[in-house]
């Protein structure tokens, strides 16, 4: 199963109060990087015959590899391809911005018990580049985006020089990333090579028929409504894709802020090409889509909120849209719905679970897989 390290967490302000109450306190980072340090050397002293010194990692309880993700895009990349063979933790959950993600006390010890450190990189998680390198001093830390081509990289102008790091929205380009979790997990665990190949290859067929499906349901849309308003800029890779232009009240990372400009410019758009629906998201506050749903109102023009779409967070776990697969399916289903398209049917299967079941579990607990 992929282990949450995060509680729940929904967009709405409620939630968003319960969210502010439960979090864990991050550590400044110059004290957690001290602690890392001692922690790694403290391990290292302990254990001189142990698995660094053997050449081969060391294990959990079960002998599965430990895996820790940032994301649950990863985790989920993570569990499809270690199966049996890999106990997977992601430290974000549900609702987590991670933009502005700071690791807290419990993180690093997670960090440091793992044999396998994954995250999503292109500086997604900006607030944890530091952490990686510390750790890729003394273990495999592995960025699953790296091995995407420059060429099929977005660079917006507006984020000076950095790649767009939401490429999981291209699922095409997320396959890439699934090989990249393969490999590592390979590297990592050579015993089990052929069984960590055999489900990326099984897993990869899925995701190519998922990006096949996407394709299809996006091109229902009438062409003078295929036009996707967003609370900040995620989504361009999947307008790229899938033949969408995308507009962010904000920019690339939740970090920035809407101009009064932006947001004048978006009302403009808005109410010049009748566009009938805009759409919030589960990991960033709504207030700025509430806003151009009021600006337009002043202008004459309805424009309603077409729905919820995941973008920087999957679903809640044992949910469909708690796996990539069905938090992709969920975000087609609610965009064609509310631009007049054809949506697949609410009866579609979700997407099939990991070698071991999908059962939720709590962060720092082990067991097995889930997608």
């Amino acid at each position: 199963m992929i282990h949450f390290g995060m509680p729940r967490r929904t967009a709405h302000a409620a939630a968003a109060a319960r969210r502010r109450r439960r979090a864990p306190t991050p550590l400044p980072l110059a004290l957690f990087l001290a602690l890392a340090a001692i922690l790694v050397g403290a391990c290292d002293r302990a254990e001189p015959d142990g698995a660094a010194a053997r050449g081969s990692p060391a294990r959990g309880m079960s002998g599965a590899v430990r895996v820790v993700a940032t994301t649950g895009m990863v985790a989920d990349l993570a569990s499809h391809v270690g199966g049996t063979h890999a106990q997977v933790t992601a430290l974000m959950g549900e609702g987590v911005d991670p933009h502005l993600y700071k690791p807290s006390p419990g993180d690093l010890r997670l960090l440091q018990g793992a044999d396998l450190v994954l995250y999503s990189g292109l500086h997604l998680e900006g607030k944890m580049v530091e952490v990686f390198e510390q750790l890729a001093k003394k273990k495999p830390v592995v960025a699953v985006a790296d091995i995407i081509p420059a060429e099929q990289l977005r660079q917006p102008p507006e984020f000076k020089g950095h790649p767009d790091p939401h490429v999981w929205f291209d699922v095409a380009l997320w396959m890439k990333a699934c090989e990249a979790a393969r490999d590592a997990l390979v590297r990592v665990d050579p015993t089990n090579a052929r069984e960590y190949e055999a489900n990326a290859e099984a897993y990869l067929k899925q995701l190519g028929e998922l990006d096949r499906e996407c394709r299809e349901r996006i091109a229902t849309i009438p062409a003078d409504r295929r036009v996707l308003v967003t609370a900040h800029d995620a989504f361009g890779y999947f307008g790229r894709a899938y033949g969408l232009e995308v507009h962010g009240i904000q920019g690339i990372s939740t970090d920035s802020e809407a101009s009064l400009r932006d947001m004048n410019a978006l009302v403009d758009l808005l109410v010049q090409r009748a566009v009938p629906a805009v759409f919030v998201e589960s990991s960033v506050p709504r207030k700025t889509i509430d806003a151009l749903v009021e600006g337009c109102r002043a202008r004459g023009h309805e424009v309603r909120i077409g729905g919820q779409l995941f973008s920087d967070a999957m679903g809640a776990p044992g949910t469909p849209e708690g796996t990539y697969p069905g938090m992709v399916r969920h975000n087609v289903r609610v965009i064609v719905e509310a631009l007049g398209g054809t949506a697949e049917p609410r009866s579609a299967p979700p997407a099939s679970a990991g070698a071991g079941g999908a059962e939720p579990g709590n962060r720092g607990t082990s067991g097995g897989l889930s997608p």
